[in-house]
């Protein structure tokens, strides 16, 4: 799957994917929201939520980036 084929899917679509598909590699927690990172294919997804309410919120794609460093354990 490309990057462009995933960001026209739908957010449930996007979520079928993730479970389906996606690898996971880490996660990021900050201020009450909840930020996992897959892979699927040769691209990284994020998918955001909100911990309060237990929703998933958003679901973004990136290839590579700055998107991808608050992931790294780097000091």
């Amino acid at each position: 799957m490309t990057l462009y084929e995933f960001n026209v899917l739908k957010l449930d679509e996007k979520q079928t994917i993730v479970l389906e598909k996606g690898i996971f590699l880490n996660n990021y927690i900050n201020e009450g929201i909840r930020i996992n990172c897959y892979a699927i294919d040769m691209i990284f997804v994020e998918v955001m939520y909100n911990a309060a309410h237990n929703v998933i919120t958003q679901i973004r794609s990136f290839k590579s980036g700055d998107a991808f460093n608050k992931y790294l354990k780097i000091k």
